[in-house]
């Protein structure tokens, strides 16, 4: 008998130790983040993603009590460092802002070992930056019809850079060659900063950059804005007609940058990261911040920025039947 009462209390006893153990446990499990979170993004240094990525990880640590480290894994346009994040840990701690052209153009146009909407919960669209299309001094234009003139003179001449292959850099500018019947060869590149760095050098004579990076040289004389890619002028460069304005509304003028986790994220990280960007949209320091670099933003929620990224497969699927870089799958 008293082998029995032995034997139930220390079955009892192991019970007891079993629930507080999972107690601690448990409460680890919800006090995400517990340890730093690494923020990737799939372009170079110094470019307006790395940009964007540090000004969001400020944000996000200030109010997470936790440090964001951003992390530039630029390559195999956007498809790097948009793999990297779709095979990590689904733990909360290694997060993506990418592009459509790691989420869906280069799936679209090649084989990669990762699904582009499926491997990822989308949390938010952070920003959508407007392109602009620039010219060295050296090129003798000054706007775009000057442009096409030019580049109808001087057939297969023309170069131009792209911030990476399957970007809004990159088809934007075909989409626009397309239209206005011109001829211009792309230079694709890893990013905007090494871009930037050909093109003020005169390597290439064109590129369709980004607001952000191209805006300082525009201003120091180093750059000719010959078109703007956003819906209406920009009050910071009001002097540059839209792309839509001199009639070529249709081509993919603008980069949109999306905050992404590994699919299978708890729902309650990503619930916890949709409050916290919610409050990161509200205030005035990151509204400056989206003013400098002539973002605009998109309050979306999880569920519609899903929706967002599926629709823009659709919108450039059929661009790039178009512009015959659909590729065979």
């Amino acid at each position: 008998m008293a082998h029995l009462l032995i034997k139930s209390f220390a079955r009892r006893a192991l019970l007891l130790s079993a629930v507080f153990a999972a107690v601690p446990f448990a409460q680890a499990q919800s006090a995400w983040p517990a340890r730093p979170v690494t923020l990737v993004h799939p372009y170079a240094a110094g470019g307006p993603a790395d940009g964007m990525a540090r000004a969001l990880g400020q944000q996000l640590s200030k109010r997470l009590n936790q440090s964001f480290i951003v992390e530039a894994k630029a390559g195999g346009a956007a498809t790097i460092g948009t793999g990297f994040v779709a095979r990590a840990k689904p733990d909360g701690y290694t997060l993506l802002i990418s592009t459509s052209a790691g989420h869906v153009v280069t799936p679209l146009m090649q084989r990669i070992p990762y699904d582009g909407i499926g491997d990822f919960s989308f949390i938010a669209i952070v920003v959508s930056q407007p392109n602009v299309l620039v010219a060295h001094p050296s090129l003798p234009v000054n706007d775009l019809q000057g442009l096409i003139t030019y580049a109808r003179q001087h057939p297969g001449t023309l170069n131009y850079a792209s911030a990476g292959t399957g970007g809004a850099t990159h088809l934007g500018a075909e989409a626009f060659a397309q239209a206005a019947q011109i001829r211009m060869t792309h230079v694709p590149y890893s990013g905007a900063a090494p871009a930037l760095k050909d093109l003020l050098g005169g390597q290439v004579q064109l590129g369709m950059l980004n607001f952000a990076a191209v805006k300082p040289f525009i201003d120091d004389g180093r750059m000719k804005a010959l078109a703007y890619g956003g819906a209406k002028r920009s009050p910071q460069l009001p002097q540059v007609p839209t792309m839509a304005e001199l009639g070529y509304g249709n081509t993919a003028t603008a980069t949109w940058y999306s905050l992404a986790a590994p699919k299978g994220t708890p729902p309650e990280v990503i619930e916890t990261l949709r409050k916290t960007f919610e409050s990161v949209s509200a205030d005035p320091e990151w509204q400056k911040v989206l003013t400098t670099q002539g973002a605009e933003q998109l309050q979306l929620s999880p569920a519609e920025t899903t929706a967002f990224v599926q629709k823009d497969k659709q919108a450039m699927q059929q661009l790039l039947g178009t512009l015959g870089l659909l590729g065979d799958k």
